[in-house]
């Protein structure tokens, strides 16, 4: 018989990333070298912004299931590294400046239809400094959504294609976090130019292309596995971040690297491959990805695991719910 959780794993260890961080740069100090900024970042933001826009263009007039079919194939993709660089800017690793990095995480966010980038940046600020604690990190689900979804793959497909409802409705429950400042208000405000003006321009077919590119940047498909393969127990019960090695970190600037990410969150992503090479001995033992295909099937059909899979800090590290047992 196999189990599936049905509370949090609890742990009274501290965070990993911040010893091995420590262990790490007495070990090699060299790597601070690989603390810098990349402005590329922000080139690279403009051709990504430019092949949405120029899809829209070309789906002008078209019937909605093209627009469908091309998100899902190219939009995604596109999309998905869109996130990517936001991420980026939340994390001041495209220019020196606050406003210049926010500007690049606002025009970033512009193809993605909803205003998320400026938001994103401080809950997932917090999602570092308190890594596994329910009160403050917006990565971690809520208990309505584990114990409605459970371990069946019905259930987690549901899921997995709403995420970014259960995502956003997350973001209430951390009340650590300023819901709204001035950054957000920009975000807001040139995001409503965007949308109306590729509307008006273009038409509802091609603006559905921009919805849809967003949605299953996010949702149901292979890149919207990456918010599994990040902090899910898959491949060990006690290795509470696993990366990503395979192709797609060329085209998703090297997100995959979500451990040498956490351990130095200053190395900006084309320095993070160097960041493994220049420390061996911290990161090839670490369990990893190489498919997000197969992260994906995995979650879904795999009835050991569910939401529960997370390792969790604090008050709710100690939650008592009885284990669901399910055929193997």
């Amino acid at each position: 018989m196999a189990v599936a959780p049905t509370a949090y794993i609890p742990t009274a260890e501290p965070v990993s990333h911040h010893v091995r961080a420590r262990q790490l740069l007495k070990a090699h100090p060299e790597v601070k070298r690989l603390m810098t900024r990349n402005a590329t970042t922000a080139l690279i933001t403009a051709g990504c912004v430019a092949l949405q826009v120029a899809m829209v263009y070309l789906l002008r007039g078209q019937a909605w299931y093209w627009s469908l079919a091309a998100s899902y194939i190219l939009g995604a993709f596109v999309c998905h590294t869109l996130f990517v660089i936001v991420h980026e800017a939340t994390h001041n690793l495209v220019f020196k400046g606050q406003w210049a990095n926010a500007a690049v995480g606002i025009a970033a966010n512009l193809p993605m239809v909803i205003p998320t980038a400026m938001s994103f940046r401080k809950f997932h600020l917090k999602h570092h400094s308190a890594l596994g604690h329910f009160e403050h990190d917006a990565d971690l689900p809520d208990h309505y959504e584990a114990k409605l979804i459970q371990h069946y793959a019905i259930g987690k497909m549901v899921w997995l294609f709403f995420f970014p409802i259960f995502q956003l409705v997350r973001t209430f429950r951390c009340r650590s976090v300023v819901p709204f400042d001035k950054y957000i208000a920009v975000n807001w405000l040139a995001q409503i130019v965007f949308n109306v003006g590729i509307y008006l321009w273009l038409g509802p077919s091609a603006f559905l292309y921009l919805f849809f590119s967003f949605w299953f940047s996010v949702s149901l498909h292979p890149v919207g596995a990456r918010w599994i393969q990040e902090h899910y127990l898959m491949l060990s019960p006690d290795q509470e971040t696993t990366s990503y090695y395979g192709r797609l970190n060329g085209v998703h600037l090297n997100i995959g690297y979500h451990n040498e990410h956490h351990d130095l969150p200053g190395v900006p992503w084309n320095h993070l491959p160097k960041l493994r090479e220049m420390a061996p001995e911290f990161y090839e033992p670490l369990l990893h990805h190489t498919s997000y295909t197969k992260v994906l099937l995995r979650f879904l059909f795999d009835q050991e695991l569910s939401l529960y899979s997370r390792l969790v800090r604090g008050e709710h590290a100690g939650s008592k719910v009885p284990v669901a047992k399910v055929a193997a």
